[in-house]
């Protein structure tokens, strides 16, 4: 099955690039000119991943990108004029996996989309293997070389978000809606907690992964290099 890609840009010639780059490379392109005909664009065709520029008219990427993540599970790479950290941070906020500051070099854009079509794969898997880890979320229980740990329900789902793409930066906020649910009324900072938690849990897998902190944004885990 050929990959369709979705490019929600109102720059042509940055679509054109796009598009010309991404079918040599055997991929569908499917192209918008703003948020509107994106989301029309979607309701028609099949698509895996969307490429979307914050600043369009009418709905703008922002908004294009919640409306993506709350009807579909694809991942969202943003692309933007604009590298402030507090603009990454919206970006993220609204759900993106990757952020891409203009201009850039079109094979970049690809070795990132070719990164997030691996990660996403992880997603719906019932077992997720991490070097020495292995989380399986039939039974709720983690191995470690071979050895069960039973870890809290809040720690496992964490665990096993961050797992299920690894790289991907998760807010907070993000994070609390994720594991603990919108209606969650305590503080954002008990994700940090937790995540202290299982940095010293697994403290013996650091040659496996890392969650580790992106100033400013939140966090993301990294898997080390075999």
């Amino acid at each position: 099955m050929r990959v369709h890609l979705l490019i929600a840009d109102d720059d042509p010639p940055i679509r054109e690039l796009l598009r010309l780059n991404l079918t040599k490379e055997g991929y569908v392109v499917l192209e918008a000119a703003d948020g509107e005909a994106a989301s029309l664009l979607m309701e028609r065709e099949q698509v895996h991943l969307a490429i979307v520029d914050v600043m369009m008219p009418g709905k703008d990427g922002l908004a294009l990108c919640r409306e993506i993540r709350e009807h579909y599970d694809i991942p969202v790479i943003m692309l933007t004029a604009k590298g402030a950290l507090k603009d990454k941070e919206e970006g993220f906020e609204s759900g993106a996996d990757d952020y891409l500051v203009k201009p850039f070099e079109p094979q970049e854009l690809l070795y990132r989309i070719k990164a997030l079509l691996r990660r996403y794969k992880l997603v719906s898997a019932e077992q997720i293997q991490i070097g020495a880890l292995l989380i399986d979320r039939r039974s709720y229980e983690i191995r470690v070389r071979g050895e069960t740990r039973t870890i809290p329900l809040r720690e496992f789902e964490l665990l096993a978000q961050f797992a299920s793409q690894p790289g991907r930066i998760y807010t907070r906020e993000q994070l609390i809606k994720l594991i603990w649910g919108a209606d969650f009324a305590g503080d954002s900072r008990t994700v940090d907690v937790h995540v202290k938690r299982l940095r010293e849990r697994f403290a013996d897998c650091d040659d496996s992964f890392a969650i580790q902190t992106v100033r400013g944004l939140g966090y993301k885990l990294e898997v080390r290099e075999e």
